[in-house]
């Protein structure tokens, strides 16, 4: 479980490809500290180590990841967000992120705004977003507001630009989205009683 609180950036330094799936090399400050079947958020999607050097480590994202995040068109030198697992004794700073990455969506527009940021984005999925509710971007724990059907939005502070990888987004790049867990259950129970 995380929190959506990004703890540091990492690198993408070497993409490997083996069959559908793709074993990535990300260098970043942390890496040393981690262990071999540690999870990691890397973007939002909780991901295995498989191995880790001085100042960098491997995770492998499986074909069924691939299609549902961004991370198949990561490239070497890309920014990725980076938090470890939550500590069981921790403060849930954030709110309740599994890592299990639901869809993606699309930055139709990035305005400055006196010292902050307003991203605009396009998800094609409905009804799983509401008017200042938690959503993880690209594993950032963000509020949604100025919601309008699959177009919804949400303010970045300058610590979280300056210290994610919202700061390299431009218009048309993708995000990975998980919605919140407890709309999702939510959601799901008053499907099944239509």
């Amino acid at each position: 479980m995380f929190t959506g609180i990004i703890e540091t950036v990492g690198k993408v330094v070497e993409l490997r490809r083996s069959e559908s799936n793709i074993d990535f090399c990300i260098e970043s400050p942390i890496s040393r500290e981690l262990q071999v079947d540690q999870s990691v958020s890397h973007n939002g999607v909780c991901l295995t180590v498989t191995e880790v050097g001085e100042n960098y480590h491997w995770v492998t994202a499986i074909d069924e990841t691939l299609k549902r995040s961004n991370l198949g068109d990561l490239k070497v030198d890309e920014k990725v967000n980076l938090e470890r697992c939550m500590k069981a004794d921790a403060r849930l700073d954030g709110h309740i992120v599994q890592g299990h990455v639901d869809t993606t969506a699309r930055v139709e527009e990035i305005k400055e705004q006196d010292g902050s940021w307003l991203f605009r984005f396009r998800s094609e999925k409905e009804g799983l977003v509401v008017e200042k509710g938690s959503i993880c971007l690209n594993g950032a724990s963000l509020t949604c507001f100025d919601i309008n059907e699959k177009l919804f939005s949400v303010a970045i502070i300058p610590y979280t630009f300056e210290h994610t990888n919202f700061n390299q987004l431009r218009p048309n790049d993708i995000v990975n989205i998980e919605f919140d867990i407890i709309g999702k259950y939510i959601h799901q129970i008053l499907n099944k009683r239509k």
